[in-house]
């Protein structure tokens, strides 16, 4: 790395949870979702992502079925960040811990297990993630299946304890939806699926993922310093981020609800249920180190390295080694943004900026 006037270093989307931005919801069907989501695609060069996936929150099968044939997995470029595939998080999950998902649209594992998924979604073809309780009946043979089919099951949502949460991981699971929230507290004789950051029941050579909202609103500075210093290798910084980002404070949409934004606060209309976050990837990146005290290599990792180990695409994203896709920024010694490269192409620059 270069430790001068500015940081040269690869970087990589957060993968989990971008659930929008600049006034687009991924999670309603509109008749030009395309030239929303290039938007999207666009406008976050700027914060150094590359590539993301775009996340659709728990909706009507209708709703699925009309957007997710509209998601092309893409390589990046001038035109934005490429697209990895798409993070389904919900509508299998716990009821008690919904968040700001809509009741009316959760699902359960009936007779048919997987077919239930497969009716729910549509298809699968471009789906890289989806988000599961674990404690849902049948839960184990859909995570086996998900995961022989190549696609990345992560826990959350969930009122699971340490023991299922553990089973799911044996049946597949290698991920952790925004630990801490939406899902039981940590506790002494049960920790819960947070429990996995040091459970001695993890298969043999199987790292788990954990995927924390670094935005000084939905975890606590304290229980973000916990997380790290437990598994440092496992964190994956996410931003949750709703069609709000980049917007001013008001009313925006996240998928079936109403949402208002409030500074970095983002509710359910009416309530005090966070729904997602307006925080920029680049924005958590700095937050995490200042909260933390890490190294810059290891803020930058989290959001770079781990994603794409998390996706088994490390061999092409998330590093400068040889034959890798050199996808890289430019940023100044405050870890701001000076220019996004994709393919070794510059791809945005601050107007001030000169190579």
């Amino acid at each position: 790395m270069l430790q001068s006037s500015s940081s040269l270093t690869a970087r990589f989307c957060g993968v989990t949870s971008c659930k929008g931005g600049f006034g687009v919801d991924f999670s309603v069907a509109t008749d030009d979702f395309q030239s929303g989501i290039s938007l999207v695609s666009q406008k976050i060069l700027s914060h150094g992502v590359t590539s993301f996936c775009p996340t659709l929150v728990t909706s009507p099968p209708s709703v699925y079925h009309k957007v997710l044939p509209q998601i092309s997995i893409t390589n990046g470029g001038p035109h934005g960040a490429g697209i990895l595939g798409v993070h389904l998080e919900g509508p299998f999950i716990s009821k008690e811990k919904k968040g700001a998902h809509p009741e009316l649209y959760l699902s359960t594992f009936e007779s048919g297990a997987f077919q239930d998924v497969l009716a729910t979604y549509g298809h699968l073809d471009s789906v890289r993630i989806v988000t599961l309780a674990p404690e849902m009946k049948r839960s184990s043979e859909v995570i086996q299946e998900l995961t022989r089919q190549g696609i990345c099951v992560s826990l959350g949502h969930s009122v699971a304890n340490l023991s299922q949460a553990e089973e799911a991981v044996r049946h597949g699971a290698t991920f952790i939806t925004h630990l801490f929230n939406a899902m039981l507290p940590f506790h002494h004789r049960d920790p819960g699926i947070v429990g996995l950051l040091t459970s001695d029941q993890i298969p043999a050579r199987r790292r788990v993922f954990y995927g924390m909202i670094s935005d000084g609103i939905h975890t606590n500075p304290a229980a973000l310093r916990i997380a790290h210093r437990a598994h440092p290798k496992g964190l994956v910084l996410v931003t949750d981020a709703i069609a709000g980002m980049g917007l001013a404070p008001g009313r925006h949409t996240l998928g079936q609800q109403v949402v208002e934004v409030d500074g970095l606060n983002t509710y359910i209309a009416g309530t005090k249920t966070l729904s997602g976050s307006v925080a920029t990837m680049d924005s958590c990146v700095r937050h995490f180190l200042e909260a933390t005290g890490c190294t810059v290599e290891t803020a930058l990792e989290a959001a770079s390295l781990h994603p794409a180990q998390l996706l088994g695409i490390e061999h092409r994203k998330g590093t400068l080694n040889y034959d890798a896709d050199a996808d890289f920024l430019l940023l100044d010694n405050s870890l701001h943004v000076r220019a996004t490269f994709i393919a070794g192409e510059r791809v945005w620059s601050q107007d001030t900026f000169t190579m």
